[in-house]
């Protein structure tokens, strides 16, 4: 029987161990903390009030291929969804609004619903063919190579591009807020990829949440794993690939600087001045909030959304993203909100709610992001400070120590530059490789980048069971 050691317990982790596992590899994980999970990790950083620590919302994670083949329900995975996926609110009251029915949000979207359902009914519709060669490799044979052509013309353009197809505020704000989940300046090519594949998933399949927090996911893989004769052992810090036990196969779920710390002159020179040259992106700075009654929204539909996000217009989420990508903390920060307590109300005590929020500031910010938050959310949410009884923060050095693949409170592990969306963290034929044999790179580093979906560690882990049959 070959065995695996797999260095790292995050959703990428945990989705090679299963992958091997299932294929009768012996295999045993180890994760630095003391809590498996990586980024999906839930606890009362609020007494009495669960707060997820950094992933929170998960359309791809019901998208995701590889999800799709574990019955992580068996495990006690329970997904939850709110009445409202995502609210865009913006001074004067009004809001762009978006729930799982395209219909329905088309025609909330009024003079422009007609195009939003040109632009993402095809991509909803096809959006499981499209996820077969999406969250892949660059270099692979297309399933549905028509598809993909046809999405890659749409997500080869600037987010600012493809808003012009319309009218409203409320429409080009609400594309805008997805899109900028990328970390990206809104006018650079590619920059609309990432918004155009969070709504039709978010058409697809809603933008629910685990109850009971995020956790709920790494829980069942967790589960899933040891059922299948996996191990995990937490508290095991491996600062070089010489600690490891023999195997036939190592799966590192770590940033390229991490596998740089860990291999360091095993790594082929070639490989390790790539890794080297890997590009980090923007920050992300937390603050929980315990807020009694929830937040005071002046919008209603605000009011029923799991996810909020607090940016004004377009324009203004465009310069707060370009400001950012160069460095400079803008007074009005791009800010996420998530109430996920509306769809899951096992996270909140009694009338006492969490509230999850992040904004984008620069790499490495070294200030404190707090006033700047909330100064935001009550621009949208007139008294909402008498609210707030409690509040846990974490900035980017946090975030940082936290998970030390979010260098610089990078939360995506890697920046989205038009080469690396396509490109990661190499160029190479086998993206995973690291050039030592036997020696795989699972991270979110990795194809298809960020999100609890676990594709990157399936597709590692695959690459992987390749060279343990050649």
């Amino acid at each position: 029987m070959s065995n695996a050691v797999v260095v790292g317990a995050g959703p990428n982790g945990l989705a090679a161990a299963l992958t091997l596992a299932r294929q009768g590899v012996e295999v045993t994980v180890l994760e630095a903390a003391d809590e498996i999970g990586g980024g999906t990790r839930t606890s009362e950083l609020t007494p009495g009030l669960l707060h997820d620590h950094c992933s929170a919302v998960h359309p791809m994670g019901l998208g995701s291929p590889f999800l799709q083949t574990v019955d992580l329900e068996r495990y006690g995975l329970r997904w939850r969804w709110p009445e409202v996926d995502l609210a865009h609110p913006l001074d004067g009251g009004t809001a762009g609004v978006m729930v799982r029915s395209l219909a329905r949000t088309a025609a909330g979207l009024g003079a422009d619903g007609r195009a939003w359902t040109r632009l993402f009914g095809p991509l909803t519709a096809g959006f499981d063919a499209l996820t077969q060669d999406l969250m892949r490799p660059v270099v692979h044979v297309p399933k549905h190579p028509f598809r993909l052509a046809r999405f890659g013309l749409q997500a080869l353009l600037p987010a600012g591009v493809v808003a012009r197809r319309f009218g409203s505020d409320e429409a080009r704000a609400l594309f805008a807020g997805v899109a900028a989940h990328a970390f990206h300046p809104l006018e650079r090519p590619t920059s609309a990829a990432v918004g155009l594949m969070l709504i039709a998933a978010g058409h697809r399949f809603g933008w629910p949440v685990a109850e009971g927090g995020s956790r709920a996911i790494t829980d069942a893989m967790a589960k899933m794993l040891t059922d299948w004769g996996g191990t995990i052992e937490t508290g095991v810090r491996v600062r070089s690939l010489d600690e490891l036990p023999p195997a036939d196969v190592v799966m590192l779920d770590l940033a390229p600087s991490g596998v740089v710390a860990v291999a360091g002159d095993r790594l082929p020179r070639r490989v390790r001045a790539a890794y080297g040259r890997f590009q980090h992106g923007p920050g992300a700075f937390k603050v929980d909030l315990a807020v009694e009654g929830g937040i005071p929204w002046t919008n209603d539909a605000c009011r029923q959304a799991g996810t909020v996000h607090v940016g004004g217009t377009f324009e203004e989420v465009a310069l707060a993203e370009r400001d950012i990508f160069r460095g400079r903390m803008p007074e009005r920060p791009f800010v996420l909100v998530g109430q996920q307590y509306l769809a899951d109300p096992t996270r909140s005590s009694g009338n006492v709610h969490p509230v999850w929020t992040y904004a984008h500031v620069p790499h490495g910010y070294p200030g404190d992001a707090t006033e700047a938050i909330l100064a935001q959310i009550e621009r949208f949410a007139p008294g909402v400070r008498e609210r707030i009884v409690d509040m846990s923060v974490r900035s980017t050095t946090a975030m940082a120590a936290y998970n030390p693949n979010y260098v610089g409170g990078d939360i995506i592990t890697g920046a989205n530059t038009a080469l690396q969306v396509a490109i990661r963290p190499r160029v190479a034929l086998d993206p995973y490789s690291t050039g030592i044999p036997g020696v795989f790179i699972c991270s979110a580093a990795t194809p298809p980048g960020a999100g609890v979906h676990g594709m990157c560690g399936f597709n590692a882990a695959s690459s992987a069971l390749k060279s343990l049959a050649s």
